[in-house]
């Protein structure tokens, strides 16, 4: 930012002197700044006139403007169609980085102080290749761990508790995306309710992070001691190599649609912020009663302010972006993949390093953006996103192929289509990006857990008060022959293998893995497949776990660390024929006899088996090559394992027809071997033998 930016400085600044405010409106005729008692935030005790400049902002300067001031402001303007004005209405400044909660709909904005003492903590820089995001909410990761004490138990605190760091630090994780961190509220309709909104996807101000997510002790103390508690977080999670994504929440406000609270942007500069038709009706693409308007150039520099706060001042690692696909409308309101704003949040000098991660999609027309975010950009990084495509497939192939199969005799589908995502989606993501464009996911907090895929075929969610009219139909899932709870021993042994297939083509694909918090060891949330309004113990981790749950978290313990041992499963590129590309995996494909698959193999939906080999192509790496079985049919088959070029023998390393992880199997098989693999199931075998054969 120069001196000339006529943006700088938005929010509050303190000098030696005094306290300036800064706030945009192009709309108002008269903004003030109102300052409010430091005990009483009812009690207001000055108010400053605030003028403006000749680019549409406001300034206000006290010397009562300090650090701990609450303040709020007034703003009043003409009676137009997409004004929204109510010069009685005490509203939160956009940029504040400190809120506080004055009873309904009532806030003020608090100044904090800057700076931390960071000490020798650094953000881990985690390459893409090697990351594995766990996606976790701040309270219900550890509201239910007996080994974080009670006050701080559900806190930012106690995901930093040493307890749960070593929890993240043994299961393999290398970066928690956190929901929603930015101060949010429930909706009017929830709290009329009596219920709540969990996940938080109701942003109230892009600046400041949720209070009632500190603990009891930093609550009572004001925002400066909650800002502290949050960056002490961050603090542990690097000290510890551990990376923070938030998921943030741009496209949309809790102001709601025109007639919902008035808490800032509405009534600042509503035509401005929000996207609206000629009669001031709003435009809404998002399904949550507004829409924030990025072909203006205003709320773009809000975003990329809060972007660069975020990154900077709070160290956070990357973004994963809510209905992103908002963010790249212009001025016509269809998506642009060169909006300026997507652009500028891979190019900033503010940003480089950080990673940038799509919900490809949002509710309007051209909503469904998958594969269409930017690529590279002159040396900076492309945005990565969230695949779909991947989440369909894994589940069709795994869930409801299987259960087509049992009705019908056959699966509607063969196993090319699979193939492809499992290679990291080449058909979505355009070469230049390549498989670490594509985040790979198989459930998220939005939908069925993983254990409730293997064990629903339809939603239950008439706890949400929608009369189970919530949530998607469209699941993949599969029950296996019973809804709900079961003592069937033998229902439960093929969800639970069902379990370990998921997991195991999602920690084995290409592509940048995400779990699930709780998937790891098969929480259930009872067939709710949105429960976005339960803040209870059906969305809190337990970790109280059975020794089924042990088991599997011992598996996906496993998977990750034969991911991080093998670098042929983690290709930064895709392979070119007839190339030899550094940082790509060079892939061949085998039939169950150990043949090359041809094209009737792919396409046939009486074959479902294939033996994926992979060989490296590192240049910071050993070389490395591996083998993966798939087996999509539920009776058993046998295999012959391929004489592939410079394959000497093969190394069982892990199998999910076993409940319990093998043991690294020494034993080595010559190519050729028969093995009996199980029905639907994968086997995973190091391929020995020099790299120059490959």
């Amino acid at each position: 930012m120069t001196s000339s930016d006529p943006l700088r400085n938005l929010g509050v600044r303190v000098g030696p002197q005094a306290g300036e405010l800064r706030v945009f409106s192009a709309s108002a005729d008269a903004m003030e700044l109102c300052l409010f008692d430091e005990t009483d935030p009812n009690w207001l005790v000055k108010s400053v006139p605030m003028t403006r400049d000749a680019n549409g902002v406001w300034v206000g300067r006290s010397r009562s403007l300090t650090v701990g001031t609450r303040y709020a402001l007034r703003v009043s303007g003409p009676n137009a169609p997409a004004n929204s004005f109510d010069p009685e209405a005490l509203l939160i400044d956009p940029y504040a980085r400190g809120l506080v909660h004055v009873g309904g709909d009532g806030w003020r904005s608090v100044v904090v102080p800057d700076g931390f003492d960071w000490g020798d903590a650094r953000k881990p820089g985690t390459p893409l290749d090697h990351t594995v995001i766990y996606e976790a909410h701040v309270k219900g990761i550890s509201r239910l761990n007996p080994d974080v004490p009670e006050e701080l138990r559900g806190s930012y605190a106690g995901l930093a508790h040493e307890s749960t760091i070593a929890y993240l630090k043994d299961l393999g994780v290398t970066a928690v995306e956190l929901l929603p961190v930015q101060a949010f509220v429930s909706e009017q309709r929830l709290v009329q309710e009596g219920l709540t909104n969990y996940w938080g996807y109701n942003t109230l101000n892009f600046f400041s992070p949720h209070t009632p997510y500190a603990s009891r002790a930093a609550q009572a103390a004001g925002p400066a001691a909650v800002l502290a508690e949050f960056k002490g977080m961050v603090k542990l999670l690097h000290l510890a190599g551990i990376e923070v994504i938030l998921d943030v929440v741009y496209n949309h406000t809790a102001e709601e649609g025109i007639d919902g609270p008035r808490t800032s942007f509405r009534g600042i500069d509503n035509a401005t912020y929000y996207r609206h038709d000629d009669t001031g009706a709003y435009i809404d693409v998002t399904g949550c009663g507004n829409t924030v308007d990025f072909g203006n150039p205003v709320p773009q520099r809000l975003v990329l302010d809060s972007l660069r706060y975020w990154a900077n001042e709070m160290q956070i690692d990357g973004f994963r972006f809510d209905l992103a696909a908002t963010l790249g409308r212009g001025t016509d309101a269809s998506f642009h993949r060169d909006h300026p704003l997507l652009v500028a949040a891979q190019t900033d000098p503010a940003l480089q390093g950080v990673k940038l991660i799509a919900e490809p999609w949002d509710v309007g027309l051209g909503g469904w953006q998958t594969g269409n975010f930017p690529g590279p950009v002159d040396g900076h990084a492309g945005w990565s996103e969230w695949n779909d495509r991947y989440r369909d497939r894994v589940r069709n192939f795994w869930l409801a192929d299987i259960a087509e199969a049992r009705r019908n005799g056959q699966a509607p589908v063969g196993i090319g289509g699979f193939a492809t995502r499992l290679a990291g989606s080449s058909n979505t993501f355009s070469p230049e990006r390549g498989p670490l464009a594509s985040v790979n996911f198989v459930t998220a907090h939005d939908g069925f857990t993983m254990a409730d895929l293997t064990a629903y075929d339809v939603k239950h969610n008439l706890g949400n008060g929608e009369d189970n009219r919530d949530g998607t139909d469209n699941n993949r899932s599969f029950n296996h022959g019973v809804e709900g709870p079961t003592v069937d021993e033998a229902v439960l042994m093929t969800r639970a293998k069902a379990v370990r297939n998921l997991l195991g083509t999602l920690l084995l694909s290409a592509g940048v893995p995400m779990i699930t918090a709780g998937d790891e060891y098969g929480r259930s949330q009872r067939g709710n497949n949105n429960a976005y309004c339960h803040d209870s113990e059906l969305t809190w981790l337990s970790w109280l776990r059975t020794r089924e749950q042990r088991e599997l978290a011992d598996t996906t313990k496993r998977l990750l660390q034969l991911r991080r041992e093998n670098p042929a499963l983690r290709p930064a590129l895709y392979a070119v024929a007839g190339q030899t590309t550094p940082n790509a995996s060079h892939m061949d494909w085998y039939d169950a006899t150990g043949q090359r698959m041809d094209d009737d193999d792919w396409n046939s939906p009486e074959n479902r088996t294939l033996q994926y080999l992979a060989a490296s192509t590192p240049d910071k790496e050993e070389f490395n090559r591996i083998l993966l079985i798939v087996h999509g049919v539920e009776d058993d088959v046998e295999v012959s394992l391929p004489q592939a070029p410079g394959v000497t023998s093969y190394q069982l390393l892990w199998d999910s027809a076993t409940e319990v992880p093998i043991p690294e199997d020494e034993t080595e098989l010559p190519p050729g071997t028969t093995r009996l693999v199980g029905g639907t199931s994968m086997q995973l075998y190091r391929a020995n033998g020099p790299r120059e054969a490959s």
